[in-house]
């Protein structure tokens, strides 16, 4: 082995290209400090690299390129990193948590969301509207730099106008510097990020009260509802205005319902993505038996039971359909609040606990008892013609 001196260096034949055609690499040792070597690439790159063990494993650690540094340079740098590492440093975990310290609230953002691969692609999309909208100008700041009075602050002046959008952007701040905690360390180990400064508003009990939402279609206004509807230009908005009303279903996921989830002959559908992630079956009534099949008579060329009026997708978000309901009833109305009528009128009518749960995929963790009960479709027949019933009557009142 000879000193990697620069006319040593210089005069090193390219390795050539492998019967693969993938490049190739060939190693030089230094002569003179051990550990101290040379990777030449086919492609003429040339890396002065450290080689020795760290933490009983032979680990090669790059220096940086001949060009950029000279021999001279590259072994005295060399020498500073086997000194180190003797002394038990390991460059890489010390390379890792400079880079841990630098993270700004972009890239943890981003790493989050990477990282929870169970957020529905909604759920995102609200996530990025908090960041984005509320917090953009701290994007390119490090985590470590973004205080607990700055965030205070921050809460307070978005509060000022829209305190829900206020909390919801500090729970989605509060997310991502959890994952920084648990994730980003020092070359010892230990957390990079030592305090989540958004539990200060927890701890001072700053957090916005929100109320929630109680509108909902009464039973006297359940005429004029059927009414609007009737009034609407395309059938299909009407049909799945209904639908959502008759099951109580989210509007996303009766949007997102395909033929081959619904099972005439065995009279049930099925949302395979719930908001739990957990599939849901339920049984049609009378009443959601007669749309369907009129829909399938309709449109049985389409995968989608309410598709869009270019039939190229499922049909969107029909926001000005339900604004012009809202005007024909002279009320307020949004979609959610069809789910809030489906549920306040299964409760009205005595509807069991447990078979309301089933019929709303709620799922509660602590509910030992419900982790026994095995779902059956046909249990829940009874209970969702009750309700389907009920609307119906009231609605010819």
């Amino acid at each position: 082995m000879s000193k990697l001196t620069k006319s040593y260096i210089d005069r090193l034949p390219l390795p050539k290209v492998g019967a693969n055609g993938k490049p190739c690499q060939s190693i030089y040792r230094d002569g003179t400090l051990p550990g101290f070597g040379l990777l030449v690439g086919s492609g003429g790159t040339k890396s002065f690299f450290v080689e020795t063990r760290i933490s009983g494993k032979v680990r090669r650690v790059s220096i940086g390129k001949y060009g950029h540094l000279t021999p001279v340079q590259a072994r005295i740098k060399a020498q500073e990193l086997l000194g180190s590492i003797v002394l038990g440093n390991d460059p890489a975990a010390d390379k890792r948590a400079v880079t841990a310290k630098a993270t700004t609230l972009g890239a943890a953002f981003e790493d989050y969301l990477l990282t929870r691969k169970d957020l529905k692609p909604g759920t995102v999309k609200n996530y990025r509207k908090c960041v984005d909208g509320c917090l953009s100008d701290w994007l390119q700041t490090r985590l470590i730099d973004i205080t607990k009075d700055m965030v205070q602050k921050r809460h307070s002046d978005i509060g000022k106008k829209a305190p829900a959008r206020a909390n919801n952007t500090m729970r989605v701040l509060r997310a991502v510097f959890n994952h920084a905690l648990a994730k980003y360390e020092d070359a010892k180990g230990k957390p990079v990020i030592t305090i989540n400064p958004v539990e200060r508003i927890s701890r001072t009990r700053a957090w916005y009260p929100i109320e929630r939402r109680r509108t909902l279609i009464k039973p006297h206004e359940l005429p004029a509802f059927f009414k609007a509807t009737q009034e609407l230009a395309y059938d299909v908005t009407r049909d799945y205005i209904h639908f959502l009303l008759f099951t109580g279903l989210r509007k996303s996921e009766g949007a997102s319902l395909k033929w081959s989830d619904v099972s005439l002959e065995d009279r049930t559908f099925t949302i395979p993505d719930t908001k739990n992630r957990e599939p849901h079956t339920l049984p049609l009534s009378d009443y959601l038996f007669d749309l369907l099949k009129s829909r399938k008579d309709e449109g049985s060329d389409c995968i989608w039971v309410f598709p869009s009026p270019m039939r190229e997708g499922p049909l969107r978000d029909p926001k000005q359909a339900m604004a012009q309901v809202a005007e024909g009833m002279g009320k307020h109305v949004t979609f959610h609040d069809l789910r809030r009528t489906f549920i306040t009128i299964a409760e009205s009518l005595d509807i069991p606990a447990y078979a309301l749960k089933q019929l709303l995929n709620h799922r509660n963790p602590n509910d030992v008892t419900a982790g026994y009960i095995v779902a059956d479709v046909n249990r829940l027949r009874a209970p969702m013609n009750k309700i389907s019933n009920f609307i119906l009557e009231k609605s010819r009142s």
